[in-house]
């Protein structure tokens, strides 16, 4: 069973990760909450949770061309890094 996850339109390069903090790509690229980029259509993975798993790679994503976020932070914790979970 799959957990529940929030879809967060990208404006700009930013999204709406909390109600009041709007945050870069570059941070969701590192967040341990993304899940997948979603590119002209596609989901690709999120390079975090593909290091964070067993399949530690994931296919290059271009930050400029995600339409979305898909996040599974349902606590409203916000940005975690995934260098607090690997390092």
């Amino acid at each position: 069973m799959s957990r529940p996850v929030r879809t967060l339109p990208v404006q700009k390069g930013r999204v709406d990760c909390l109600p009041e903090k709007r945050e870069d790509l570059d941070h969701c690229r590192f967040c341990a909450h993304s899940v997948r980029f979603m590119v002209a259509g596609k989901e690709i993975p999120s390079p975090a949770r593909a290091y964070c798993t067993l399949q530690r790679n994931a296919e290059e994503v271009d930050l400029t061309k995600v339409e979305s976020v898909i996040c599974d932070d349902l606590s409203h914790e916000g940005f975690r890094s995934i260098m607090n979970i690997i390092g």
